[in-house]
Parts: C-alpha cells; structure tokens; sequence
C-alpha cells in the first residue's frame, strides 16, 4: 500500500499580516510622525519664544534678583512684574542652555523695550545689575556720614544701633578713631550691598589716598606722622570756602605750627563743642578748654574733625608757599590773607564787624 506523499514546507502558502497587524502597523508610523511633528513645532515654538520681544510697556521696570534666589523663585517674581510670555518649561530650558540656571548674579535689573528671553536672561548671567550711588562729601564728619548711610535704602543696614567703636570694629580698623578715615567722593554699588562694605572701601580709599600723598609730601613739615596730616587736612577742608585757597590756607596754618603758634581756626572749637553747639559761635566758646579747641590749645587736636578730600590732603602735604600768617572770611566763601596782626585786624573789621552789623564792607 502506498504511503501518502509528504508536504513540501516550502511549497506551503506565505501567511499574509493579517488587518489587524497591519492596522498597528500604520497605527505606529502615524504615532512617529505625530512625534517627529510635534517635537518639531515645540522646539520650532521655544526658539520662537527665546527670540520674541517681551512684552515690557514704555516704562523700564526694575527687577530684583535676591540673594539665595533659585530660578524658580526669580521666574515667579518675573511673572509678578508682567512678564507673562512663554511656559515655565520653556523658560528654564532656556535657563539650562544659556547657563543662568547656576550662575545667577544678584542685584536690580532694568527690563526694558525690546528684551527678549535670550537677551534677559544673558543680563541675569552677566549680572548687568542697575548701579546705584552713594555719595561722601567733603567736609561731613562720621555722625553725618552714619545718618546718610542710614537713610539710603538700597543698602543693606548693618551697623544701625551699633557704636562708633563697634564700627570700626566691623571695618577691620579696631584701634582707629572713626573720624577722618573715610574717603569723600562717590561710591557705585548695586542693591543689597551691605553698609560696612561700602564704608570699607571708603577706608581703604582713605589709606591709599593719604600714603600716597605722605610718599610724595613737601620737605621739612611740622608734621610727624601721615596721621598728623590727615588731622592738618581736615582743618584745611573746614576752613575752605573756595577749592582754590586750599593750598594758601595748608602753608598758613603749615607756617603757624612751625612757628609753635595756636593754630586759632573756629572749626576745632565747634567740632570740641558736639552736640551742645547750637550754631552760634561765641567768645565764651574760644575759651571753653576741649581737647579740640585750637584757641586754648597748642599744636594739632588729638583727631580730625571732619572727612578731607583729596585736595584738603594734598593741600596739607603741599602747602603754599608764602608768609601769610591770618586769614579771614569775607562773607561770600573766599578769605584775606594777611602778614601781620595789624593786616589781620584791618580786614577783620572789614569783613568780618562790620557784616555783623548788618553793613556792607
């Protein structure tokens, strides 16, 4: 009996896909175009937004990035300001990629027309902070110098309730009298800068300033020590009405210690009075004995009385020459010199009586 013939495997009919799996199939190629099409319109819409003005008014609106600020608490402030462009996503994508994520700087900035993402959060990386002023003028004293400090509010305050020693504590300068030893003249900061930090540079100011002009000071000087000139200084710039008499007022009162003469100048006496000074110098001041007052004293006070500027030391340091030995106000910020006593009296009563009196001189 014959044996049925076997089947050729490879003459058995292919299986097609059935519709189903053709139906995944397509379902998936749909699925990655789908993908590939959004993807490219997210990122097609993010770097629209990096590059798309935002929407800041005619107005620069000032914004602040605080000291331990993460990015999200500054985009949330950002947000709080007006700027409502882009998903939260796409702004701290752009902040990994631009690298404002780690590197934030902080301080005031100046949002205004025309800024985009890109170029805000470049400023925010650069740390292109608004610059703020303060402003030492010539001729404050340490008090004046502590109430400006303590009225401006872009400083963080630091040293209010603390003592004058307690300050200078606190500028690395323990030993030193306050007075003095603060360089006038203006200070850029951003906001948030603490107040000691800025009295530090104005007292490294200071050092530099005056052993520069000590280095290069006139020869054979009454004077011992830089310190001694920084007192001389301070005078100088009490006494001064006109910057140009700077110098002739430095040789008279440079020819007077030489000469073991008191140097006899109101400003001392009204620094030695304090507080109790209501703006009225009196005969009876020049003769109430303070260390300071130069009427009942010989020699320099034992501290400045005020903050000199660089020309009041270089006037102490390089005095005119001459052999005036008095000077006088005449009423409108200039003086008279004068040789002698009888000179001096002369002009007195010129300038100084007869103002007094109400009488034009």
């Amino acid at each position: 009996m014959a044996k049925p013939a076997k089947k050729n495997p490879a003459s058995a009919p292919t299986r097609r896909p059935s519709g189903l799996w053709r139906a995944v199939r397509w379902l998936f190629v749909l699925f990655l175009l789908a993908g590939a099409a959004a993807a490219w319109f997210v990122h097609e819409d993010y770097r629209r937004f990096a590059r798309t003005e935002l929407g800041v008014g005619a107005d620069e609106i000032v914004f602040e990035v605080k000291r331990g600020d993460s990015f999200s608490h500054v985009l949330r402030r950002l947000r709080s300001v007006g700027i409502d462009e882009g998903h939260d996503l796409y702004w701290k994508a752009l902040a990994w990629e631009t690298g404002v994520m780690t590197r934030l700087r902080v301080g005031e900035y100046a949002l205004g027309h025309g800024l985009t993402p890109v170029a805000l959060l470049d400023k925010l990386e650069q740390g292109r902070v608004i610059q703020h002023r303060f402003t030492l003028v010539e001729g404050w004293n340490f008090r004046e110098l502590r109430l400006a400090l303590a009225a401006d509010t872009a400083l963080e305050q630091t040293i209010a309730g603390k003592s004058d020693a307690e300050v200078m504590q606190a500028v690395g300068a323990p030993a030193e009298h306050p007075e003095g030893r603060f360089l006038p003249e203006t200070y850029n900061y951003t906001r948030g800068t603490r107040d000691v930090d800025l009295l530090k540079r104005a007292r490294l100011a200071l050092d530099r300033t005056l052993d520069a002009a000590w280095a290069a000071r006139a020869p054979d000087l009454p004077l011992k020590t830089p310190y001694e000139a920084l007192i001389l200084a301070s005078i100088i710039e009490k006494e001064t009405g006109v910057a140009a008499e700077r110098p002739q007022i430095g040789g008279v009162f440079v020819r007077r210690l030489r000469l073991g003469m008191k140097l006899q100048t109101d400003p001392t006496v009204i620094y030695g009075l304090g507080s109790t000074f209501d703006g009225n110098l009196t005969r009876k001041h020049l003769t109430d004995d303070t260390p300071h007052n130069t009427y009942t004293r010989f020699g320099l006070p034992p501290t400045p009385i005020a903050m000199p500027g660089r020309a009041a030391i270089e006037a102490a340091l390089k005095p005119a020459d001459g052999d005036t030995l008095y000077f006088v106000a005449r009423g409108d910020g200039s003086h008279v010199f004068s040789r002698t006593l009888a000179e001096h009296n002369r002009a007195v009563a010129q300038y100084q009586l007869r103002r007094r009196a109400g009488t034009a001189p």
